[in-house]
């Protein structure tokens, strides 16, 4: 067998173990099937759009792949719950990217994608979780994650609230352009909006 067959089987495997991990979450939070995927395609399709390519652009997008998986740790009644959370349970939801953090950091095969996943909820202005990074001191890949993640969760249906429409959700993500997102990524976006309104209107 020569390299580049062990390559292509190496890659396939890894692959295939993020799809066991993504499968994991999703059996176990009742309300997000599909999202990890959608952000991933989200996450791709801005990353290149923005110029990233190759290796960083596969680190993204696994990245955004496993955004969430932190969540295996949170208890299944915070997780699940279908009304308001409460601030000792918000607390425990804002430990996913820590949680994370620690479960991908096992592998030195990862190298930057535990702290893309970590920075996911950090904001521009610095009042995100759970470092308070501000600015271009957020990994791009987190700021890039953190714009998709979002749209996802705006546009799909939740127990406790009706998804937005993409004119809804595009108008948000704008007026927090620059507070918490990245207002050169925000700008990126506007050209891959219909593209994901037709995605996700055929998924």
């Amino acid at each position: 067998m020569n390299w580049i067959s062990r390559l292509m089987i190496n890659h396939g495997l890894f692959h295939d173990i993020i799809e066991c991990l993504v499968t994991a979450l999703e059996a176990k939070d009742l309300y997000t099937s599909g999202h990890s995927s959608r952000v991933a395609d989200m996450t791709y399709d801005l990353a290149r759009r923005v110029g990233l390519r190759r290796g960083m652009l596969e680190k993204a997008h696994i990245a955004a792949h496993l955004h969430d998986i932190g969540k295996i740790g949170i208890p299944d009644q915070i997780l699940n719950k279908r009304g308001k959370l409460l601030p000792h349970e918000w607390a425990q939801i804002q430990l996913h990217p820590e949680i994370g953090y620690r479960i991908l950091n096992k592998s030195k095969r990862l190298k930057i994608i535990p702290d893309i996943i970590l920075h996911h909820h950090e904001r521009w202005d610095g009042k995100g979780y759970p470092s308070r990074l501000k600015g271009e001191a957020i990994p791009f890949g987190s700021r890039i994650i953190a714009i998709c993640d979002t749209i996802d969760a705006m546009t799909s249906q939740r127990p406790y609230r009706k998804a937005f429409s993409w004119d809804e959700c595009r108008k948000e993500i704008e007026l927090n352009k620059g507070t918490q997102f990245d207002p050169a990524l925000v700008d990126a976006t506007e050209k891959l909006w219909p593209l994901w309104e037709k995605q996700m209107n055929n998924s």
